[in-house]
Parts: structure tokens; C-alpha cells; sequence
């Protein structure tokens, strides 16, 4: 937060992410033609005919799915004469992570349960080898 002269608290556009954004966003990463559309462009600028190419899909089908990612923003349409290659954006993307950075705690603490769970199951497995082993010499 910021203070103003008068004293009056004014939250910057940091602070918390554009709720609106942020829901247009998974909605537009919530399919997985366009989410490999955003893996081809992690590689590197594309025209709609080259990001076109891998899909079973008409050209006006992959035209709307870039209008989706492109009214979500995470991708832009330059323009060079004839051409008008689009490229990824990543700033939603790092919205996205900044949002699920805040449960990070809770999946690491649940993967650390599980870890001793493993470790747990593991003792107890080579201990009844063990057993099971000397007690077969022993015969």
C-alpha cells in the first residue's frame, strides 16, 4: 500500500491480482488445444498457418482459440507487412503462478507426508525381506 499526502491509503495494482484477469486467464489455459498452442509459441513467434499445422482443426477453429489467448492476453499479434506472428506473453502467466505460489505450502507439506509415508513403508518392506531371508537360510 501506498500513502497519499492527505494520508489516505491508495493499494497498488500489485498487491492483488486483477480477479478478472486471473479467471479469464484459466479459462482460456483451461484447454488443451490452446495450451499447446502456448507450448509452440514457448519456442518462439508463429503465424496462425504454423500453429495451425499439428491440429486436426480448421483454420477458423485455431483462429478463435488465439482470439481466446489473445483476449486473455497471454499472447500478442505483431504485424510485419503480410505477416502477423503471434508471441507469447507471460506476464498472466506469472500472475498464475504468483496466485498459486500462496498454497505452495500445503502441496509441499503434503508431499513431505508423503515422502515419510514412502520412507515408512520402504523400513518396513527391507525389514520383512530381512526376515523373510534369514529366516529361509535358517532352514
Amino acid at each position: 500500500m501506498q500513502s497519499t499526502t492527505k494520508g489516505e491509503l491508495v493499494t497498488t495494482a500489485t498487491a492483488v491480482p486483477d480477479e478478472d484477469r486471473l479467471d479469464e486467464t484459466f479459462a482460456a489455459l483451461a484447454n488443451p488445444t490452446r495450451r499447446a498452442i502456448l507450448a509452440c509459441l514457448a519456442a518462439g513467434e508463429a503465424s496462425v498457418n504454423e500453429l495451425a499445422a499439428p491440429f486436426d482443426m480448421t483454420l477458423p477453429a485455431i483462429s478463435r482459440h488465439i482470439k481466446v489467448l489473445e483476449h486473455a492476453g497471454l499472447i500478442t499479434r505483431g504485424r510485419r507487412a503480410q505477416f502477423r506472428p503471434c508471441t507469447i506473453d507471460a506476464a498472466p502467466l506469472a500472475e498464475v503462478a504468483d496466485w498459486a505460489a500462496q498454497y505452495r505450502h500445503i502441496w509441499e507439506d503434503r508431499f513431505d507426508r508423503m515422502d515419510d509415508y514412502v520412507q515408512r513403508l520402504q523400513n518396513t518392506h527391507d525389514t520383512t525381506t530381512r526376515t523373510d531371508r534369514e529366516g529361509h537360510r535358517a532352514t
